[in-house]
């Protein structure tokens, strides 16, 4: 096997010879982020040269030319070796004929010469609707299965998976009678992303946070995924999806789980995932009646020159699908109970912003008198995903002959070390995903818990309306007032979306 390439403390290990199966490989996902993730790692030497990527096509007429005016501008002279490893493999995956040139291909990029096995990977960059049949086609074609000491068999799904508990159960039964769990790899580029990774290094890595990580310490947190964009392109879609499901139910409970659990064993990807299931298994789950009681859901209405969701095309004037959610959450356990986790995410915000803020409390008393603790701002520790870093606001004096006391930000941002050490998320799953390493996929139970706290949700808000209405807010604004109202009955405040980072 390649030995690891080290850097400093950094050690990225080069996958064996792959079969990368691209279905999918002229659609919109594979243009703007596969192809350019993949040159990424190309050019990294972290694609074995022995690779292949198979590109499954209804027509390869110009595809080469379409993916390098897809891939990044830097380096042009890398381009041409990186397209000689794409293989276009055409016909329709709706016919058992292609699957059998399929297999065909997949039989000489076995024979071709390598002192390696050759493993295989498929990734279905297609719509869910088409993922059944892609996944019956493997399998009639016995692509799915190996030998049991030989090169593995893996395939990459995106998400959706499943539209509330009971489909998301109906999906996993239809994978499980195709696959093992250990073979299915559930893909969400937000669990890529470089600081929802530094979650775990910032807390197991560093003494300094572990001892006040917990309800002793920790007054409330925060998670925010803001959006400044509508539905763009994808009405169709939101329509019958809406935030709760294309956003909540995944990155949102994904980051949650990897800032509250509990120290894994070992960093292996079932002890990391196994505490991420126990906190989702924690979080309070209300009854039935009132699941919706912690929830406020709104949708942008006009506002700062921009048009409605209602007004969006392809959207039904009359809609009541949820473009923002805010939520209180309760984790039931020994670390975290009596700690409130506000969520909230939705579109057309006043700016784009993804952060987890761990806000510290009060110091119980002050020897700073005449300050008493309420006067005094409130540590936190806020994790940016988007625009990677993080700030820790601390209490420090301010120079001069008095003692004047405030709030001090030390920050970090990647960014600041330059384009290159900002990581491309697809890039980093894929290589993962090409090493057999499955600690940042979705395991099924991760998936079905989070369901069972939602569907509840959902629910209510399709039989029960009137008990969760739909708050309106205007484009471009920090989303519904009903939201601050979610915070303000527990006597906090939402960090600002605008202007500097509140202390």
């Amino acid at each position: 096997m390649p030995g690891p390439a080290s850097f400093g403390r950094c050690v990225e290990i080069a996958p064996l010879p792959v079969s990368l199966v691209l279905f999918g490989a002229g659609g919109d996902l594979a243009r703007r982020k596969l192809f350019p993730s993949l040159y990424r790692l190309f050019r990294a030497n972290l694609l074995h040269p022995d690779s292949r990527i198979g590109c499954c096509l209804r027509n390869d007429a110009g595809f080469r030319e379409k993916i390098r005016a897809a891939l990044p501008a830097d380096a042009p002279d890398c381009r041409d070796d990186f397209l000689d490893l794409l293989d276009p493999v055409v016909g329709d995956y709706r016919s058992d004929a292609f699957f059998g040139v399929l297999a065909e291909y997949l039989r000489e990029a076995d024979r071709a010469e390598s002192a390696l096995p050759r493993n295989r990977l498929f990734y279905l960059a297609v719509p869910p609707e088409a993922c059944a049949g892609a996944v019956e086609g493997l399998s009639r074609a016995g692509l799915l299965k190996g030998p049991a000491d030989g090169p593995w068999r893996h395939v990459i799904f995106e998400k959706p998976f499943g539209r509330d508990l009971g489909s998301a159960q109906e999906l996993d039964g239809f994978l499980h009678r195709h696959l093992e769990e250990e073979q299915i790899y559930r893909i969400d580029h937000y669990l890529g992303k470089e600081t929802v990774q530094n979650i775990a290094v910032l807390r197991f890595a560093n003494p300094i946070f572990e001892p006040v990580w917990d309800r002793r310490s920790v007054d409330h947190v925060q998670i925010t995924l803001a959006e400044d964009i509508g539905v763009e392109h994808r009405a169709n879609y939101f329509e019958t999806s809406g935030f709760l499901r294309d956003m909540f139910q995944n990155h949102m409970l994904e980051m949650l789980s990897l800032a509250a659990m509990e120290k894994p064993e070992t960093f292996a990807a079932d002890a990391v995932r196994d505490e991420q299931r126990k906190v989702l298994d924690a979080i309070r789950r209300a009854p039935a009646p009132s699941a919706a009681r912690d929830f406020v859901r709104g949708q942008y209405a006009a506002g700062g020159g921009m048009a409605g969701y209602r007004e969006e095309p392809g959207v039904d004037p009359a809609s009541q699908t949820e473009t923002y959610v805010a939520a209180r959450f309760f984790i039931d356990n020994r670390r975290w109970r009596g700690v409130p986790f506000y969520v909230r995410g939705g579109k057309r915000l006043a700016a784009k912003r993804t952060e987890i803020a761990v806000v510290f409390k009060r110091p119980a008393r002050s020897i700073f008198t005449p300050l008493r603790p309420e006067d005094i701002a409130q540590d936190t520790l806020v994790m940016h995903v988007q625009p990677e870093g993080m700030d820790l606001t601390l209490q420090a004096k301010h120079p001069g002959p008095r003692l004047c006391m405030g709030p001090m930000t030390l920050h970090f941002h990647y960014d600041e070390l330059g384009a290159a050490a900002v990581a491309d998320a697809y890039a980093r799953l894929l290589l993962d995903a090409m090493l057999g390493d499955p600690t940042l996929f979705m395991r099924s139970d991760l998936i079905r818990s989070g369901w069972e706290l939602f569907t509840p949700v959902l629910e209510a808000w399709r039989d029960r309306p009137e008990s969760s209405p739909l708050h309106f807010y205007p484009a471009g604004s920090a989303g519904p007032s009903a939201a601050d109202d979610l915070l303000r009955r527990d006597g906090r405040a939402w960090r600002p979306l605008t202007g500097e980072p509140m202390a």
